[in-house]
Parts: structure tokens; C-alpha cells; sequence
């Protein structure tokens, strides 16, 4: 959890990454000026290996509880999870405005059917081209094509200058859904001048070009030709345009098209709400797919990262009901690994291929079967020309990407290029420089609670990961005699079937009445003092034997 007795000079426009700077997910960014607060985008991200049992993490939003009153608002850029995805968890906290686009709003009232605590929530829809002034901030919102409808950049206008906050974006010449990147607003920003970037820099490492969508429904229907049996296309949940296009490349090859997923389908349901996909071919019913021939059906289906618990991966595992692809049949990866799941999305593909199913990656194909909606890097030149910014901070991603945005700007021989990492505040008028750091961390999801992501239960099942546990009980009369074997539950240390190792349990028995043994009589009498001395030997024994430290415990019952 984070704390922080900062004070900062009111009269200094600054911002503060909260999440989302040295990693991917988790965003929340904060500006301030004259003691008062502005939000942007309240994200989540997916937990990895170092906290066993949880799958989402939300940023920490501490700093900001003593500036509630002071807090004008939150805007979310767009409806991706890392953008939008904390927002039912931690508006109760934050209990402010928020302001968005239709296509977001639709997005986050589906979330907040299921939050109670968020039935209150102020939400206030904004188009591209309006103005807002919140407190000391006058807010600007420029249309920005990406890979979900109605994503938007932000101009924040101070008496101290201008800054953008870019959002996710990209360059897309031909957009599926929506139009291009504005670039007339950009251009006329940059005459205006803008004092400060803050910049996605997910793509900001690779060459040229991001691409466009309309050259994935090309190719996805170039794919679809080839195939003969069942196609199952994953991709992001919220890649409405994508969706878009596996409809059209389908319908071109005689298919037909069902949807599975309930993140697909809530994401299909807000885009419906706000009239995207009224000229779309209509979608199969699961339970109707079986009465087509297998070259006439696509599945569209959630699980592009490999998550255990979406349609892919139990498809590929053979426990997903009335889905089951084979042999002449072929999944399509209409996506890219996030970082980090690398691991996930190779066992999903190695249960698909053991299966005789064909896996299509965009590696694997000549065709476009993906393209990133963030910016490569002529693209992000192509901003820093249009507006002139004196300062860059680059956000949204992993230190790799962030220096390479920086190197970039350096290069564009823009002034002053300021790399944070999360609670670094960063000021914007006046010198630029950081100047101070706040203390930040992350928040998980637990059993549907939130919790402090070093929370000790968490900490707990790290170690038990690693070291495993040991269950000890011993029955002692008044005076502290064994009255019968103790009971000693190895896990995760042995195997109990392989009699060479299973003779350790023997072992620690006989450990355990010699430690008692060894006490006083009057210390066997003290449960306490009976526990931690058992506790300490049988540890000292099994780091002796196994070279391992395991959570132990001792069970003392007394007749």
C-alpha cells in the first residue's frame, strides 16, 4: 500500500504515474496544479507466477485518499481492461465523476450491473471535440483510431501550457469501424503549443508501421479459403473492429460465424448498444453450429493469452461442452502476446497441436492476420511532428519500451525527455525534472476481495510454492507424555507412494518423540513451548535431509 507526505508546490503542474509505467496493465495517472487532482484511465493487469491464487491486479490508488475532495474527476480513454478494468473495484473509493465516450459508457454500466457499490457512479459522456473544465483543468478530447471504438486523446490545458495525454492510439489509414486519427486536431494543437507528451510506448521499439484492420479482413479471408474444416479465430474480447472483420472473411468463404465468450459477448452487447454493428451478418447460436457442415463454421472465441479459464484453453483441453475441434481442423491467433504470457499461449498451442489441430499465429502466415493498434515507431515520429511538444514522458509499458520512445524523441531532437517509473512525480512547468517519488504498489483481487498485493496470505502461498508444508499432531497427557504415535502430513516434499521416501515420515516421527524426550517435563506441560520446539526441530531436520525450509505447524492435543 502506498503513503506519501509530499507536499508539492501548487503552483507546479505535475504528473504522477500511478501504474502502468514499467509494466503492461495497471494504469492510473495522475495530474495535479494548484492543489487539485485529475484521474486518467483506472486499469487492470494479470497476475503472473509471484502471487499464486490471484488473477488480477489493480493499481494503488493510497495516494490519492486524502485528496478526495480535491479529486475533479476520472477519464478513461478507452474501454480496454487495462484501462477501464479496476474501475468497479475502486470507484467506491474514488467517488468521482467520470467521463468517457458512448462506447465506454456502455462498457462500464455492463461492469457496474454487477458492482453494487457502483450504482451511484456519475457517468458523463463526452464526444471528440468537446470541452470540459474541471477545477483548474480544461479538458480537450481528439478522436483516436485503435483497436476498440471511440478511443480518445486528451488535452489538458493549464495556465502553465498544454499537455496531451495520448491514450492508446494508432495511425490506421483505413479503419474497419470509425475514422482515422485526427491529425488536423493534433496539428492544430501543436500550433497552439504543447508544452508536454505523455505517450504510449508499447510499440515504440519496432519500425515503421502499425498497419491497418482493413488488410486483416484481407487476409483472415485468405486464411479461411485455405482451411477445410472447423476455424476458431481467438482474439482480444474487445477488438470490435477484428470481430468485424472474421464476419465479413467468413461470410465471403460461405460460414457462418458463433461467438463464444462472456467477455466477447458483453463487449458485442456495448458495441450493439451504440449501433457498431448493425450492418454486420448475424451470429449462430452455439447449440445450432452442429446442424452446419464443418467447412461452414468459425468460432470466435476469448483466450488470445492463453487464460486457463477462457473458451480456448478448455477447448483445447477437452473440457469445453459442444466444442470439439480435431484433426482438418485449424485455430487462428488473430493476436499478439502480451508480454509475460508467452508460457500460457505455448501450452494452449502445444494441446492444439497434440490434438492434430492446425495452429495459424501471424509468425506462422504470409497473410495480415493481425495488427497492433499502438503505434510503431514512424508512426509516434509522425506525432512528435504534428505537435511540438517541449517535454516527453513516456508511459504504458516495460522500461524497454519506455527508453525506447525516450531515445526516440531524443532523436527528434525534442528538449526534454523525462522517463518515470510508478509514483515518480514529474514536473511539467517551470524546469521540467522528476523531482520526487511517492511510494505506490498494486492492489489484488482475492476470493472478490481487494487486497494489498503483499498481503501476508498471499506472501504465505509464495512460499508454500517453494517449500512446501508439514503437518505435525501429538496427543500428550497432564504431564506431557506421548499417549500415542504422532501424525506427521508431508506436502508437496515427498512422494507417499515411493517407500524409500515415505520412510521420512518415520523419520520425523521418531524426531518428534525425541524432542520431547529431550524437554522438560515442566516445558511438556507448556503447549506453547511443546509447539515451537517441535516446530524448530522438525524444520531443522527436513533442511537437513531435503536442503528445504517448509511452513510447519504442530497440532498439540492434550487427554
Amino acid at each position: 500500500m502506498s503513503s506519501s507526505k509530499e507536499k508539492l508546490d501548487p503552483n507546479e503542474l505535475c504528473f504522477i504515474p500511478l501504474g502502468g509505467s514499467e509494466q503492461f496493465g495497471v494504469n492510473l495517472n495522475v495530474y495535479a496544479y494548484k492543489d487539485t487532482y485529475l484521474a486518467v484511465d483506472l486499469g487492470l493487469g494479470f497476475a503472473d507466477h509471484r502471487f499464486p491464487g490471484i488473477d488480477l491486479l489493480l493499481p494503488d490508488v493510497a495516494y490519492l485518499d486524502d485528496k478526495l475532495d480535491k479529486l475533479e474527476g476520472l477519464v478513461i480513454t478507452h474501454a480496454h481492461e487495462d484501462h477501464i478494468g479496476a474501475v468497479p473495484y475502486l470507484w467506491p473509493r474514488l467517488q468521482c465523476p467520470i467521463y468517457c465516450s458512448e462506447f465506454t459508457a456502455a462498457v462500464l454500466r455492463r461492469k457496474f450491473e454487477e458492482a453494487k457499490d457502483c450504482k451511484s457512479a456519475e457517468i458523463i459522456v463526452i464526444k471528440p471535440g468537446d470541452e470540459v473544465k474541471l477545477g483548474e483543468f480544461k479538458l480537450g478530447f481528439i478522436h483516436v483510431a485503435h483497436s476498440i471504438p471511440q478511443a480518445v486523446s486528451l488535452s489538458i490545458e493549464t495556465d502553465q501550457g498544454v499537455v496531451l495525454h495520448s491514450g492508446d492510439w494508432n495511425l490506421d489509414p483505413t479503419p474497419v469501424l470509425g475514422a482515422v486519427s485526427d491529425e488536423k486536431a493534433f496539428k492544430a494543437l501543436g500550433k497552439k503549443g504543447v508544452l508536454a507528451y505523455i505517450g504510449d510506448s508499447t510499440n515504440s521499439a519496432v519500425p515503421g508501421r502499425a498497419g491497418s484492420e482493413a488488410e486483416v479482413e484481407k487476409g483472415l479471408e485468405a486464411v479461411f479459403k485455405e482451411c477445410k474444416g472447423r476455424i476458431a479465430v481467438t482474439t482480444f474480447s474487445s477488438n470490435i473492429s477484428r470481430i468485424i472483420s472474421i464476419v465479413r472473411a467468413a461470410e465471403a468463404c460461405g460460414r457462418s460465424v458463433c461467438v463464444i465468450g462472456r467477455s466477447m459477448h458483453n463487449m458485442m452487447g456495448a458495441a450493439r448498444d451504440c449501433g457498431f454493428m448493425h450492418d454486420v451478418p448475424g451470429f449462430v447460436q452455439e447449440e445450432d453450429m452442429d446442424r452446419l457442415a464443418v467447412d461452414q463454421q468459425v468460432y470466435v472465441v476469448t483466450g488470445s493469452q492463453g487464460e486457463a479459464r477462457a473458451a480456448l484453453a478448455r477447448i483445447a483441453r477437452g473440457d469445453f461442452r459442444g466444442v470439439d475441434l480435431g484433426r482438418g481442423d485449424t485455430v487462428v491467433f488473430s493476436a499478439r502476446e502480451i508480454p509475460g504470457n508467452e508460457k500460457d499461449i505455448n501450452t494452449v498451442k502445444n494441446d492444439l497441436i497434440a490434438a492434430g489441430v492446425q495452429v495459424i499465429d501471424p509468425d506462422s502466415t504470409d497473410h495480415t492476420i493481425h495488427v497492433s493498434g499502438h503505434p510503431y515507431m514512424d508512426e509516434v515520429v509522425d506525432m512528435f511532428g504534428w505537435v511540438k511538444p517541449q517535454i516527453v514522458v513516456p508511459v504504458h509499458g516495460e522500461r524497454m519500451q519506455l527508453e525506447a520512445q525516450a531515445r526516440l524523441a531524443r532523436k527528434c531532437q525534442i528538449k526534454n525527455v523525462l522517463v518515470p517509473t510508478n509514483g515518480s512525480v514529474v514536473r511539467l512547468s517551470g524546469k521540467p525534472a522528476i523531482i520526487d517519488h511517492v511510494e505506490t504498489g498494486l492492489y489484488a483481487v482475492d476470493m472478490g476481495k481487494v487486497i494489498s498485493a503483499d498481503h501476508a496470505a498471499i506472501r504465505e502461498r509464495r512460499k508454500l510454492q517453494y517449500t512446501g508444508v508439514i503437518h505435525a499432531s501429538v496427543a500428550l497427557d497432564d504431564r506431557g507424555d506421548l499417549l500415542a504415535d504422532p501424525q506427521v502430513d508431508l506436502l508437496g516434499l515427498i512422494d507417499a507412494d515411493d517407500k524409500e521416501e515415505a520412510t521420512l515420515i518415520e523419520d520425523l516421527e521418531n524426531e518428534i518423540a525425541d524432542i520431547l524426550s529431550d524437554m522438560l517435563r515442566e516445558d511438556r506441560q507448556n503447549d506453547h513451548m511443546v509447539q515451537e520446539e517441535l516446530r524448530i526441530g522438525i524444520r531443522r531436520y527436513v533442511n537437513m535431509v531435503l536442503s528445504l525450509k517448509p511452513k510447519t505447524t504442530v497440532h498439540v492435543m492434550r487427554v
